[in-house]
């Protein structure tokens, strides 16, 4: 055998950098990805079947609001003339928490000006799907919100 072919079968220096190039760009690309997916997928919603008691809930005015905790999750109970309904709070864009506006009867999203009727139907911005509802019912005085 010849020196050029005993050389040939060696790693080299410049091999060995561009193998760790190629895996460090990997690696980068990939913890770049997770975040890009992230934001481009829509809220995810859902949640679980537990009974979630709303304070106070008989002293609320129609019009107004109370957010509570169901399952993890942010929910909106929003009191009117026939009763108590309840959405999630996370706007179905990107899961920020939206606003109830008691003046215009809707809740408003304010990170990406978008905004949902009060029965969570989208009116404007770039929500893709409608606020899920939640279910109320009243026993005994007290207003209880569970996700199914």
């Amino acid at each position: 055998m010849n020196q050029k072919q005993i050389n040939a079968n060696q790693p080299t220096r410049r091999g060995f950098l561009d193998w760790i190039v190629a895996a460090c760009s990997t690696v980068t690309a990939a913890l770049l990805a997770i975040p890009a997916v992230m934001y481009l997928w829509p809220a995810a919603r859902g949640g679980t079947a537990e009974n979630v008691e709303v304070p106070e809930a008989g002293s609320m005015p129609p019009g107004q609001s109370r957010m509570v905790q169901v399952g993890g999750k942010a929910v909106i109970v929003v009191r009117d003339a026939s009763g108590f309904r309840a959405y999630s709070a996370a706007c179905t864009h990107l899961g920020c928490l939206v606003k109830w506006d008691a003046a215009h009867r809707q809740f408003l999203c304010p990170c990406h000006a978008g905004v949902f009727d009060d029965k969570g139907a989208v009116v404007s911005g770039p929500a893709p799907a409608p606020l899920p509802p939640y279910k109320t019912k009243e026993i005994g005085g007290k207003v209880y919100v569970s996700a199914s």
